[in-house]
């Protein structure tokens, strides 16, 4: 049974950072590819960035370039999001997830497991 455990969401100002965790098991994930994704009360799910698993180069949304850092340490079984200048409009629950097909997509899609998501709320 595949479980996606993110954490480390929270509360912060506007330029402040914060760094996701999101912790894999119950399966190998070699040839997956991982990624975020946020959504924000009202909106529609919105992709974030996502890398392979086994690395590379990692796809970022525009809203996120050079924010933001996508990352997994495959022996630790975790991928992270490094979040930096943070705005409100950054403020949405976060998702870690896996397509275990390993596409490079920004499709919510084509990710078949998901983690229960961790809040991220930045005020201005």
């Amino acid at each position: 049974q595949v479980q996606l455990v993110e954490s480390g969401g929270g509360l912060v100002q506007a330029g402040g950072s914060l760094r996701l965790s999101c912790v894999a098991s119950g399966r190998a994930f070699s040839g997956s590819r991982v990624g975020w994704f946020r959504q924000a009360p009202g909106k529609e799910r919105e992709y974030v960035a996502s890398i392979q698993w086994s690395g590379g180069t990692p796809v970022y949304a525009e809203s996120v370039k050079g924010r933001f850092t996508v990352s997994r340490d495959s022996a630790r079984s975790t991928m992270y999001l490094q979040m930096g200048n943070l705005k409100p409009e950054d403020t949405a629950a976060y998702y870690c997830a896996v397509d275990t097909l390993g596409r490079i997509s920004t499709s919510a899609l084509l990710y078949n497991y998901w983690g229960q998501g961790t809040q991220v709320t930045v005020s201005s």
